[in-house]
Formats: C-alpha cells, sequence, structure tokens
C-alpha cells in the first residue's frame, strides 16, 4: 500500500457481485479489504480478507481497528446480504429475524464504523446495497424487500448526518443478476421478475460496478441520499 493508494471495504466478497467488485477495484488500483462469513477459495495481490459475520458488532469493530492503522479509508460497498423468498403466512420470524441481522444491521455497522474513519480525513464514499425488489413490491418478497426498503432510509439519513463530515452516502439497487440465488429459481418465477422491470433482461456485473464507479468517484461529492434501481421499476 503506497499513501496514495485508495483503500475500498467491501462486503460479502466470497463470491458473485462482492467478488467481482473486488477484483473491480484491485484492477483499478485500490487496496482492497473484503470479508465474507466463509473462507475464499481466491486470491488477489492487493487484496486482504477477513472472515466474520457483517452482523457481529464485536468482530466489525475489530476489522477497522485493524483498518485505523493504515491512516485511510476511501469507499466502503456494503454488498454482503441474504434473501428469503416465500410467502408472508411462510415466513417465519427467524427468517425475518436473520434477513434484517445481515441486510440491515450489518450495513448500520458498516456504515458507522467506517464513518468514524472516513471523518479524520473528512472524505469518503459509502455505497449500500438496496434492491429493485423494492419499488417493484413483488409478491413472496416481505422479509427481502422490507429489508432492503430499510436500506434506503438508512442511507437518506446517514446522508444528512455525514455530509458536514464530507462524506456521501448513496445506494445501488441491482435488476436480476445472475448469481446463486437467482440461478436457483424457477425459470417461470425468474421470467416473472424480469418481467417487471422497465427493461426485462439480466443486469451484468460490468452494469453494477459502472453505477458503483459514478457514485464513488471523488468528483461525485455532491451526490448522496441517492438510491439507483437498475433495469427501472
Amino acid at each position: 500500500m503506497t499513501e496514495e493508494q485508495p483503500v475500498t471495504v467491501i462486503t460479502g466478497t466470497r463470491k458473485g457481485i462482492g467478488k467481482f467488485l473486488a477484483q473491480h477495484y484491485v484492477g483499478k488500483g485500490h487496496l482492497v479489504v473484503g470479508c465474507s462469513r466463509g473462507e475464499i477459495d481466491w486470491s488477489l495481490e492487493n487484496y486482504e480478507h477477513v472472515q466474520l459475520d457483517v452482523g457481529d458488532e464485536d468482530a466489525v469493530r475489530e476489522l477497522f481497528r485493524q483498518l485505523r492503522s493504515r491512516g485511510r479509508l476511501d469507499n466502503l460497498i456494503n454488498n454482503a446480504g441474504t434473501a428469503y423468498l416465500n410467502h408472508s403466512l411462510l415466513t417465519p420470524a427467524s427468517a425475518m429475524s436473520k434477513t434484517f441481522a445481515t441486510n440491515v444491521l450489518g450495513s448500520f455497522l458498516f456504515c458507522r464504523e467506517a464513518a468514524r474513519l472516513m471523518k479524520k480525513r473528512r472524505y469518503g464514499r459509502i455505497v449500500n446495497f438496496t434492491s429493485s425488489a423494492v419499488p417493484l413490491k413483488l409478491d413472496g418478497e416481505t422479509a427481502y424487500a422490507t429489508s432492503k426498503a430499510g436500506i434506503v432510509m438508512m442511507t437518506e439519513v446517514l446522508a444528512r448526518e455525514l455530509a458536514p463530515l464530507g462524506i456521501t452516502v448513496n445506494a445501488i439497487g441491482p435488476g436480476v443478476v445472475s448469481t446463486d440465488l437467482i440461478r436457483g429459481l424457477p425459470e417461470e418465477t425468474l421470467q416473472r421478475v424480469l418481467a417487471s422491470h422497465a427493461i426485462p433482461r439480466l443486469t451484468t456485473l460490468e452494469e453494477v460496478a459502472n453505477v458503483i464507479d459514478f457514485l464513488v468517484a471523488p468528483g461525485s461529492g455532491i451526490v448522496t441520499g441517492q438510491a439507483i434501481y437498475l433495469g427501472g421499476p
């Protein structure tokens, strides 16, 4: 790491979108610190991995304690998430609790600790992951969509709280991306979800990264409190 090398934290990097983003930002010259509950089966120069549960406050605090020794944190990308897709009448409380612990609590803990570090340089970019399930209000996604709606409200409030510290907070809501979760859906369900978007096709990983590139760019310091949904509601 050099003094000018951007430092980017990305959650949920074991696979899927998070893994792609880790590779993407390392390719842009960042030092990337990633995390996941499980071990990873890949390695990359200028990438460091921490195994933790994003909803574990003590573990998150320890990660950021270690980051403070580097003296800077430029970007946080809160990608880690989980989904429970079922009718509300078939959704147990345990599923709702697990979904909120990862999606909402985990994102909050990382936002809070990242902001505490970013405020020292009065600069920072935070990007949270919401979902197109929020504006589309798809049936069968009560737990998931409700948690992701919470991310939007969190983003809007944090944007106001952190603006005086030079920190922007925005959210991205990808459309349907070809991840393990989506590949496990019945084809009929997948097509129904795709058809609900204005642009009824899969969102590519490159398209997700393109929007995040804009939100974390130094020139985007005036952009905050926004939720950008890919594919259109």
